[in-house]
């Protein structure tokens, strides 16, 4: 058995490797670090806080009887963030759901942290109503994402609310980089078609 006494200065891929040989410590550890951005992903893509647990813990429970099969040529987090995904992906095609939140990580604990990771929708300069317009507006792209199929759905909160790159996306879709890019645009395609009214 592996040992090292200071786990959070570890690399995941080490903390797997002890998670592997069956270190409690590890495992906590690995929890410890993904909870919250696990949880912050499944949140976006079923909008419901105790459902986002219950898909979060059966994320790790996943990671933990697949731990084995992770390869450490790829990155540990978009492995993990793929059985998330994989996870709200299957629940959203079960139950259509078609709500999301844009107003920042649900992790978010600061006002600076809120808008970092909030979709920015005017500047910082408008008046009451323009702000009050923006958030109808957000609303409205609220809502329009979530009539977007999952997939497309997946693809456009990792780009513009997570801010993600394409080869990162990519990976942890397990798509291929075109397809992720066609997805982004035809969903940015059907986006602008809902809410031309809005423009008009």
């Amino acid at each position: 058995m592996h040992y090292t006494p200071d786990l959070s200065t570890a690399t995941d891929q080490q903390v797997v490797e002890w998670a592997t040989d069956g270190a409690e410590a590890a495992y906590r550890e690995l929890l410890r670090r993904y909870q919250r951005p696990v949880f912050s992903l499944i949140y976006r893509m079923v909008r419901d806080r105790e459902l986002a647990e219950d898909l979060t813990q059966e994320t790790f429970v996943k990671v933990l009887n697949a731990i084995d099969r992770y390869r450490p040529e790829y990155k540990f987090s978009s492995w993990i963030f793929k059985i998330a995904n994989n996870a709200a992906i299957d629940h959203l095609r079960r139950k259509e759901l078609d709500t999301l939140s844009l107003e920042g990580r649900p992790d978010a604990t600061t006002p600076d942290r809120v808008e970092a990771t909030a979709l920015q929708l005017g500047d910082a300069t408008e008046s009451p109503l323009e702000e009050l317009e923006a958030r109808e507006l957000g609303n409205q792209i609220e809502y329009a994402i979530g009539r977007l199929r999952p997939e497309y759905r997946a693809c456009i909160i990792m780009r513009h609310v997570e801010g993600r790159p394409y080869d990162e996306i990519a990976e942890t879709l397990d798509l291929p980089l075109g397809t992720v890019k066609t997805y982004i645009h035809r969903a940015r395609a059907e986006l602008k078609e809902m809410l031309a009214p809005l423009r008009e």
